[in-house]
């Protein structure tokens, strides 16, 4: 009896085992058949091609005024009118004060009275040397001669003195009006009606600046000047950066819609910083950009054949090595590392580790693992950096 019970026991354990093992067979057999039926991820992207590309650098700026310069007095009074108003533009020419001209004005009518009264004497000089020519060998002694020939030429120069007393009454007179000097803005007026002022005063009275074109003083690191000399050495670098064009952004980020022109940059490195600076300048006919204003700027210093790695598509690693996913041909995710990479507009541009035709994951990329299927979808990257999919052609019709 007990043999009996064992071996039924036996046989028992038996078929649940057989029964487990083939629940566990099951549920793997259907898991694999889940994972291998699991469709891969869309990844949208863009299509390699090498070519010339720009190369630019973003430096940091500030503007300048074209010209720029304090309105002091010239002469000494009291101020009459004030015939600018503040913060407007005024042309070259334009009298901004009026310092009261009364006494200028007497000086320059003493100055003329005297210039009649030394002009008067010249003809009685005259005819009197005449007279002493005619006399000289009848009667006339020679001393005599000589000395109304003195007394012509200080008649004369009496006349030429008192012109330039006129000529600088008449100066002071016309200073009385301060005129700009050149076209520009003026400022807040430091004085008023009444105010006495002196000539070449420490205070000035307004400031007038030119800001049409305008000036961008930019700052480089001596490490980019070396490396742009090494490139275009090289024969990597076309183009010249000091005919380069430059584009502007402003503080609020939008982009200035002019470009500019390199004018002149330091021949000397600072010793403190280790960089150099550069001037810029562009129009400026509606004032947009004012002095003081900062400003960043991109600077195209030549071109360099390579690939286009747009931003949004690459990352860093510790060493600052640029990185980015790639569609292998078996549609799976590999990751590549450049060791350089140059700034070109939006995009970095790499020149080695890329072939033509190859495929950049330029979205997506963040939620899939090396090695992963994927389902490329070709695409384009705009100006902003957003992602635009290519319109699918459909194949099905004749």
């Amino acid at each position: 009896m007990i043999h009996r019970q064992l071996v039924l026991i036996l046989l028992l354990a038996t078929a649940l085992s057989a029964c487990s093992d083939s629940g566990q067979q099951n549920a793997a057999g259907s898991g694999g058949a889940a994972a291998q039926q699991k469709p891969a991820s869309p990844v949208s992207v863009v299509i390699m091609k090498k070519a010339d590309r720009p190369i630019t650098n973003v430096l940091p700026g500030r503007a300048v005024a074209f010209q720029t310069t304090e309105i002091r007095p010239r002469v000494t009074g009291a101020i009459s009118e004030i015939a600018f108003k503040e913060g407007s533009e005024v042309k070259a020419g334009d009298v901004l004060y009026q310092i009261e001209d009364d006494t200028y004005a007497a000086t320059v009518a003493q100055a003329q009275a005297a210039l009649q009264k030394a002009e008067v004497s010249i003809p009685a000089a005259q005819a009197n040397l005449t007279r002493y020519e005619r006399l000289v060998n009848s009667g006339a002694t020679q001393i005599e001669y000589e000395n109304a020939k003195v007394t012509l030429l200080q008649a004369e120069a009496d006349v030429q003195s008192a012109k330039a007393a006129l000529n600088a009454a008449q100066i002071d007179l016309d200073l009385t009006k301060i005129r700009a000097p050149f076209d520009g803005v003026t400022t807040i007026s430091k004085v008023s009606i009444g105010n006495i002022v002196t000539a070449n005063q420490t205070d000035a009275l307004t400031t007038l600046r030119n800001i049409d074109p305008i000036y961008i003083d930019l700052i480089d690191s001596s490490t980019n000047l070396l490396e742009l000399r090494s490139a275009i050495a090289a024969g990597r670098l076309h183009g010249n950066s000091g005919t380069a064009d430059i584009s502007l952004t402003l503080e609020d980020g939008t982009k200035y819609d002019r470009t500019g022109k390199v004018n002149m940059a330091e021949l000397a490195v600072s010793e403190t910083t280790g960089t150099y600076q550069i001037r810029a300048i562009f129009d400026n006919p509606d004032n947009i950009i004012l002095p003081g204003m900062y400003v960043r700027a991109s600077v195209t210093v030549g071109t360099e054949n390579g690939y286009l790695i747009p931003q949004r598509a690459g990352t860093r690693n510790a060493r600052g090595e640029l990185s980015a996913k790639f569609v292998s041909a078996d549609n799976k995710v590999e990751t590549r590392t450049f060791t350089t990479s140059k700034a070109s507009g939006n995009n970095w541009l790499v020149t080695d580790g890329i072939a033509d035709s190859d495929r950049l994951i330029v979205d997506g990329f963040q939620w899939i693992a090396e090695g992963a299927a994927v389902q490329p979808v070709e695409a384009t990257v705009d100006d902003q950096g957003l992602v635009v999919e290519q319109p699918k052609v459909d194949t099905a019709k004749p």
